[in-house]
């Protein structure tokens, strides 16, 4: 089954950071960037609070819904809810490092049980219709990457499998914090690019130290997208130049812009009672590098986290930012 969503650019999930208020915030940035929940877990999914845990907004599509986990059955359970729910794919976390992930026996961990994931991918695939992809890294710990990487491919495409985002580093498992792991594993993109070429069946989508709109085009030429996870989030207004310099659609979104599309829906949240800085902590690079930036983000940083505070807070740091300019 082949998807109809487009993976030229992803944002990536998150931990902490991917919330629906963020997401919303991205998309208020770029219309066709495609949105990742946090990972979450099966058991969460089916045990747990639903609409908490992965509720979202219909403007959030095409939203891809992570799932955290090793049994089948459970997988395809959760993968179940997500299609009611109305996510346009479901896809497994093979590349999180973390303690609690390895403790669960999860996570980048199953880098090394591809037959695994292989019987996790055929047991969601008969549950839904929408796409089931993989996220992983090269390889973990002293596993040798080329033969890992492959070997988990084609034991986990043949399974059904068509669209792998790939971290293009290994995951240290024993000696590196989850930090350690995005920045310290050197990078090898072009271990990527021979998967790529070996399997131009497959979708493969880029991932890991891209942090600008012009490498994201380099990489387009080679592979089937990209995907942005700090870049994205500490940088935000990149993301109002990717439908035009990558979709090839509209204009560029200006900060100023994004802000006037994302007002409403925070308005809306107040209003249920959610606190302001739940949804501008999501914001405060987004002026870097700009006259007023730093102002715009003590503002923020100061005076969102206070009871009742309301949009006159954003007002007030935005006006900082334009005396600025």
């Amino acid at each position: 089954m082949s998807s109809s969503l487009s993976y030229t650019f992803s944002i990536a999930p998150m931990m902490d950071w991917t919330d629906r208020h963020c997401r919303m915030f991205h998309r208020s940035l770029s219309k066709h960037a495609l949105l990742w929940s946090e990972m979450v877990t099966a058991d969460a999914v089916i045990h747990g609070d639903r609409e908490r845990l992965i509720g979202y907004s219909d403007a959030e599509h095409p939203i891809v819904l992570q799932l955290g986990g090793n049994e089948p059955a459970k997988l395809a359970e959760a993968a179940a809810i997500a299609e009611q729910f109305g996510y346009d794919e479901v896809n497994i976390n093979c590349g999180c490092p973390s303690d609690r992930v390895q403790s669960g026996a999860f996570g980048a961990c199953l880098m090394a049980r591809p037959e695994e994931v292989a019987a996790c991918v055929s047991a969601m695939r008969a549950r839904v219709s929408i796409p089931v992809t993989v996220k992983c890294r090269i390889a973990i710990d002293d596993l040798p990457a080329e033969e890992t990487l492959f070997g988990f491919v084609e034991k986990v495409s043949a399974a059904g499998c068509e669209v792998f985002t790939v971290h293009a580093r290994k995951a240290w498992l024993k000696g590196l914090s989850p930090k350690e792991n995005r920045d310290i594993p050197p990078l090898d993109y072009a271990l990527v690019e021979r998967l790529k070429a070996a399997r131009p069946d497959l979708t493969i989508i880029l991932n890991g130290g891209i942090t600008t709109i012009d490498q994201c085009r380099e990489h387009l030429d080679v592979f089937d997208g990209v995907m942005l996870g700090r870049a994205a989030y500490q940088s935000p207004a990149l993301l109002g130049e990717v439908d035009a310099a990558l979709f090839g659609k509209g204009e560029p979104v200006s900060p100023q812009a994004a802000i006037e599309v994302y007002r409403p829906y925070m308005a809306a949240r107040l209003a249920e009672g959610v606190g302001l800085h739940a949804m501008t902590r999501h914001m405060l690079g987004l002026f870097n590098g700009q006259p007023g930036a730093r102002r715009w983000r003590r503002t923020l940083s100061e005076k969102a986290v206070r009871k009742g505070a309301g949009l006159e807070v954003l007002d007030e740091a935005l006006s900082a930012v334009l005396l600025d300019a």
